[in-house]
């Protein structure tokens, strides 16, 4: 496993990687015309993980207050309740994929304790150096920093995790199959998978207010504070674009997980799925 610690300067180089974009994002395809979906466009997959990687490195210096403003602050809420769902214990070993500006990992480092140990990851480097300034600052001296591809987690080895977490990052990973094939091998037997993402709206008034909120209000304060309304007109976008709840669910089975069940939340605005590996 190529890591590097809080003590170092540095972590992992991208070099070290495959060609890549943020949140996991990797076109395993030889073929450069294949396609896929950047929100409603349909693009070269090789043009997807440009244009992604464009828009988390454009956005990182602000990720956090957007994420405040766009939700009210309720992302926070999702977070905690998604934390409460994990289990996670003392001394165990902890992935955190597409951990950006890391919510999650500094919850999980005071989790796990001196015995634990928690493993930040993302695939972007300007997210990255975010997360890992931020949980510096904080005194987070169990958590190491890695910068890894969520569809292939190479730099992991088999059965290393006791818990894996992917919070608002599955949506914008293009090959989702071969990530959660990847998270389940990583994963120990007996542990558990827990991804945090938007989903669909249960009721149709929600879903609409939702819609008319997503495209007029996000690109609007995307551009106020970022300085970007096209990163957040995509944001919107990609949501729209992800499987729903029981799709998903299904996913996480076919990829090998047990016990698989979701939890809505704000009417299914957001939702937290959730499967073991046997």
């Amino acid at each position: 496993m190529t890591e590097s610690s809080l003590n170092n300067d540095n972590f992992s180089q991208a070099s070290d990687l495959p060609n890549g974009t943020p949140q996991g994002q990797q076109n395993i395809q030889t073929d450069a015309e294949e396609t896929t979906h950047f929100g409603y466009k349909t693009v070269k997959k090789s043009e997807k993980e440009e244009k992604v990687a464009e828009v988390f490195t454009s956005v990182a210096s602000k990720y956090d207050i957007m994420n405040d403003l766009m939700s009210f602050g309720i992302h926070r809420l999702w977070k905690r309740y998604a934390i409460s769902l994990t289990g996670v214990r003392s001394g165990q070993h902890v992935l955190d994929i597409a951990g950006g500006t890391g919510d999650l990992s500094k919850v999980f480092s005071k989790e796990v304790g001196r015995t634990g140990k928690v493993v930040l990851s993302d695939i972007n480097a300007a997210m990255l150096e975010v997360g890992r300034e931020r949980l510096i600052n904080a005194g987070c001296n169990n958590v190491d920093f890695v910068l890894a591809n969520a569809e292939t987690l190479e730099p992991f080895e088999d059965n290393s995790f006791d818990l894996v977490t992917i919070s608002f990052g599955l949506r914008n990973v293009t090959d989702k199959d071969a990530a959660l094939r990847s998270m389940y091998r990583v994963l120990k037997p007996g542990g558990r998978l827990l991804v945090l993402e938007f989903s669909k709206p249960k009721y149709a008034p929600l879903s609409k207010a939702y819609d008319l909120y997503s495209f007029s209000a996000l690109p609007i304060m995307g551009k106020l504070v970022a300085n970007d309304s096209e990163s957040y007109q995509y944001l919107a976008e990609s949501i729209r674009m992800h499987p729903d709840q029981n799709t998903l669910k299904q996913m996480m089975e076919n990829a090998g997980f047990s016990n698989c069940d979701y939890h809505n939340l704000t009417g299914g605005i957001v939702a937290v799925h959730r499967g073991f590996k046997r």
